[in-house]
C-alpha cells in the first residue's frame, strides 16, 4: 500500500497514554499516518491546565479530526469522557468514520 495511507486521529481521555502509544504504533505499522494528543493532560503534562490552553487543545484536536479520514478511540474499559464524545459527535457530523479500541 505504498503511496496512500489512511489519516487517522487518535481521540480519547488522555489518561491512557500508555494505550495512546500502543495503538499509535499498531496503526502506524498498519499503514496509517497516525494524528496524536500533543499533551496527555491526565498523565502528567500539567502545562495543559495552564489558563487558555486547555480550550486552546480542545479546538487544535477538532482541526486534527478535520484532516483525518477516521478517528480511533482509545475507550480503555469502554471509558469515553466528556471531551471524547464531543469529538465523536464531531466526526460523525463531518461524516468521518469511527472506530474503537474496545467495542
Amino acid at each position: 500500500m505504498v503511496g496512500k495511507y489512511k489519516v487517522v486521529t487518535l481521540c480519547g481521555s488522555t489518561k491512557f497514554k500508555e494505550q495512546f502509544i500502543e495503538a499509535q504504533k499498531r496503526l502506524t505499522l498498519e499503514g496509517n499516518i497516525v494524528i496524536s494528543v500533543g499533551l496527555f493532560g491526565h498523565s502528567g503534562d500539567n502545562e495543559v491546565w495552564t489558563e487558555g490552553t486547555k480550550a486552546m487543545l480542545d479546538d487544535m484536536h477538532k482541526r486534527k479530526i478535520d484532516m483525518a479520514d477516521e478517528i480511533f478511540v482509545v475507550n480503555v474499559g469502554g471509558y469515553i469522557g466528556e471531551s471524547t464524545r464531543s469529538e465523536i459527535a464531531y466526526a460523525e457530523a463531518k461524516g468521518i468514520a469511527v472506530r474503537y479500541l474496545e467495542e
